[in-house]
């Protein structure tokens, strides 16, 4: 398969609606997309990832007001977050509309219901015209990918499109907050943190780590690992004498240096190794 690259949103949800994988920027992390309501483009999904079948995925729509495309109730706890965070980098998970593909929700009765700020996605979301299941586009337990370039690198040939533009600004997944029951759990950090969440949903509490053995998982990055590179990586806790280590090969290392004795020195030292 070859991987076509896109600059039109409308041309990549055309796609999805005709059961394709398109990768497509978000303001989080770069997503891959399925139409959520076809058994097969889900499964493809999967296949394409090598995600494990029991980790679910987040559909995605365009508008707040679009939430019974996916979803056979709306909380009031999740109508409440989502006016307030929506459209952004939450997700609330909620009982799931039939038409939505079980295999999308790892066969469980619920779904992580998201909508996107981030306009590209948003106008994809419209032009396929159904809900979009969308983990993050890269292989699974890689680190997420926020440029449609490192998305390709994990993707090429396994998935059929990618929309080229640049608008990833957190580099982080959702919040993920479970509002199925009275007490609202945040399942999954992310950009929008506990506090906040407590500023709206007073009630809302944050889930003990890891999963009891056996216990389905409700939400992506609660049970199967996330962020492992295929890179070996160097720990410094002082500015290194010379750029780089002796045998690293310039083109494929990066360094991000932390010293907080300056600020400003620190930044200037990060960003000037970003380009090797």
């Amino acid at each position: 398969m070859k991987t076509i690259r896109l600059e039109c949103a409308q041309e990549a949800g055309r796609l999805l609606n005709e059961g394709k994988l398109v990768a497509f920027p978000t303001e989080t992390v770069f997503g891959l997309g399925a139409d959520a309501t076809n058994d097969q483009a889900v499964l493809n999904l999967f296949a394409a990832k090598g995600r494990p079948a029991d980790n679910p995925l987040i559909v995605h729509l365009a508008d707040v007001h679009d939430w019974p495309q996916a979803a056979r109730e709306m909380p009031e706890t999740a109508i409440a977050l989502l006016a307030h965070f929506a459209p952004g980098p939450l997700t609330v998970v909620v009982p799931k509309h039939p038409r939505i593909s079980r295999w999308a929700t790892a066969q469980l009765d619920s779904v992580g219901l998201r909508i996107p700020s981030c306009q590209q996605a948003r106008q994809l979301i419209t032009s396929a015209g159904k809900p979009v299941a969308a983990p993050s586009a890269n292989r699974s337990g890689r680190p997420s990918c926020t440029t449609w370039r490192s998305t390709l690198e994990d993707l090429e040939g396994r998935v059929d499109a990618v929309l080229c533009h640049v608008a990833v600004d957190i580099g982080l997944e959702s919040t993920v907050v479970d509002c199925r029951n009275a007490q609202p759990v945040l399942l999954r950090p992310g950009a929008i943190s506990l506090s906040q969440l407590q500023g709206v949903v007073a009630e809302v509490i944050a889930v003990q780590r890891g999963l009891p053995t056996g216990s389905p998982a409700v939400s992506p990055g609660t049970k199967h690992p996330h962020y492992q590179p295929r890179a070996k990586v160097l720990l410094w806790d002082r500015r290194p004498e010379s750029a780089l280590p002796a045998e690293a090969e310039p083109r494929r290392t990066a360094i991000c240096g932390i010293d907080l004795s300056d600020p400003m020195d620190d930044f200037m030292w990060s960003q000037s190794f970003t380009d090797w």
